[in-house]
């Protein structure tokens, strides 16, 4: 067993060697899908423990990751997945059931399940590193020549595993972890020329704060209101509104007082935030200040990329994301693909940040976040928010897509094309939750999707694919993802799957994010 007291320096040099060896011995992506590999999955979400907290049922997002399973598609194909609690059996079931052309005994018999047993909120992969006869059982399941780890995002944790277990890590290096945060972001977006809102530089004191929010007003005098975004803030909940308007007649000299004033005011995104809590955080990870982007009609775009071990740059996908939320910060789910009217650039602005990360080391997957406001001339302007090194919400619902249909994307159209040609649509969310819908058991949900026949049918290529269904039970939360063949049909079939849950529990009057606008949000100047 190699030592666990690695010094910091080491145990990143280690973890480089481990990276080198991947680049090496995989040129090309594509041979992760058809190889003869092991594929260790933990999926830890080793961010703020705090600001995780903001999220109902956050410790079930460990299933996000599950649309690997689908990887034993490949007969060669051998697939350790581990959690903080075991999944349940039918969970299990469900998805080795949408395997095409693979029997159930074979992809099961290539699937190792593990368990830390462990409910307490401290990340998957510092619960692993803590159990030495996991991570040895672990390690004698691997070839070490023939295997690779993926997770949800890259943290020294992530970095320790990978050294101990001595396999590498499909994911950017923790050294890199800046690019992916707020002002990291802003940065890149300077450095290769993106369109960007104003703002400050990254502070940590509350002062500071509002000294920066007090200059970024100076230059941009126009501005009615400011997001103050917490430097690590996660799917918009670290996010709070500036309102400038109560401030107006204030003169210049004594505004940056007014200002730190006006933060007991600020309206926050997260339910239950307070200026009290949300300041406590900034000493700790950092604050900027950035100008509320207004219009009548805005949207929320992304592009998702990836950079090869060789190098190069992937587009994936492009989405219209869907967000709520006080002022529409809040990330609750999305569409595939983009508008057609701006698909494109997403993609070409995308190629820039991705050659931009892949000068400074970056691996694999990335994705940029986009404010598009239309102009009175009709065209959209657009400005990047935000670079994420991590899997996001839009990524299990593409691989979900990419790794039933064998399919591809083809960048001259931002289109996914099925094996029989036929482009594919989806409307996908983490955040269908209903108070009703408590109490409802995986059994229960497998009952609902057979009865009112809204399984995937591999025939059709259209339907809808389940997760997050450890959630559903405590939390009346669920998450999925309904393909059509036309982004009216992927809106039906998600209507459909929503209609069925509410007749088959009584709450068709209950809240909850139900059916989602037939365009992507439009906030009519409100934000």
């Amino acid at each position: 067993m190699q030592s666990q007291n690695l010094s910091s320096i080491d145990q990143a040099d280690k973890f480089r060697q481990l990276q080198t060896d991947l680049r090496t011995r995989w040129q090309s992506v594509d041979l992760f899908d058809t190889g003869d590999y092991d594929i260790l999955v933990v999926p830890s979400l080793s961010l703020d423990q705090r600001e995780m907290l903001k999220i109902e049922g956050v410790h079930h997002y460990e299933e996000r990751l599950l649309f690997s399973l689908i990887r034993l598609r490949n007969p060669f194909t051998r697939l350790i997945y581990v959690t903080s609690q075991p999944l349940h059996p039918s969970v299990i079931d469900y998805y080795l059931q949408l395997l095409p052309g693979i029997p159930f005994s074979h992809a099961r018999d290539r699937l190792l399940l593990f368990s830390t047993y462990d409910t307490s909120p401290k990340p998957l992969s510092e619960k692993i590193l803590e159990r030495p006869r996991l991570m040895q059982r672990i390690r004698q399941a691997l070839d070490p020549l023939k295997s690779y780890m993926i997770c949800y995002n890259s943290t020294p944790l992530e970095e320790a595993l990978s050294v101990q277990l001595g396999i590498p890590l499909l994911a950017a290096a923790p050294d890199l972890l800046y690019w992916g945060t707020k002002s990291g972001s802003r940065q890149i977006f300077t450095e290769c020329n993106v369109p960007l809102p104003a703002g400050s530089q990254l502070v940590h004191t509350a002062d500071d704060l509002a000294e920066a929010a007090g200059e970024l007003w100076a230059k941009e005098p126009q501005l009615q209101r400011m997001v103050i975004k917490l430097n690590e803030g996660f799917s918009g909940e670290g996010n709070a509104l500036l309102d400038l308007k109560p401030l107006q007649d204030v003169a210049p000299a004594n505004r940056v007082q007014a200002i730190r004033e006006q933060f007991s005011s600020l309206r926050f995104q997260a339910v239950n935030e307070t200026w009290e809590n949300f300041s406590s955080r900034i000493p700790e990870l950092g604050a900027i200040a950035e100008a509320f982007i207004e219009g009548e009609e805005k949207r929320s775009p992304s592009v998702q990329g990836r950079i090869m071990p060789n190098g190069e740059v992937e587009i994936l996908s492009t989405h219209d994301q869907i967000l709520g939320g006080p002022d529409g910060q809040i990330f609750l789910g999305c569409r595939f693909p983009a508008d057609e009217v701006y698909r494109l650039r997403l993609q070409e602005l995308g190629v820039r940040v991705g050659q931009n990360l892949a000068e400074k080391g970056a691996l694999e997957r990335f994705g940029v976040d986009f404010i598009a406001v239309r102009q009175d001339n009709g065209q959209w302007d657009m400005q990047a928010i935000e670079i994420n090194l991590r899997k996001g919400g839009t990524t299990h619902p593409f691989m979900t897509l990419k790794l039933l249909t064998n399919g591809r994307y083809e960048r001259s159209t931002g289109l996914f094309y099925s094996q029989q040609g036929r482009p594919k649509f989806y409307t996908a969310t983490d955040n269908l939750q209903k108070d009703r819908y408590q109490g409802l058991l995986p059994n229960d949900l497998m009952d609902i999707i057979a009865h009112n026949q809204l399984h995937f049918d591999s025939s059709t290529e259209t339907g809808t694919v389940f997760h997050l269904m450890g959630c559903l039970s405590q939390f009346g939360k669920l998450g999925l993802t309904s393909i059509g063949n036309s982004p009216q049909q992927a809106e039906e079939i998600y209507n459909k799957v929503v209609k069925a849950l509410d007749e088959e529990t009584g709450s068709a009057d209950d809240a909850g994010w139900v059916s989602p606008p037939s365009h992507p949000i439009k906030w009519n100047g409100r934000g």
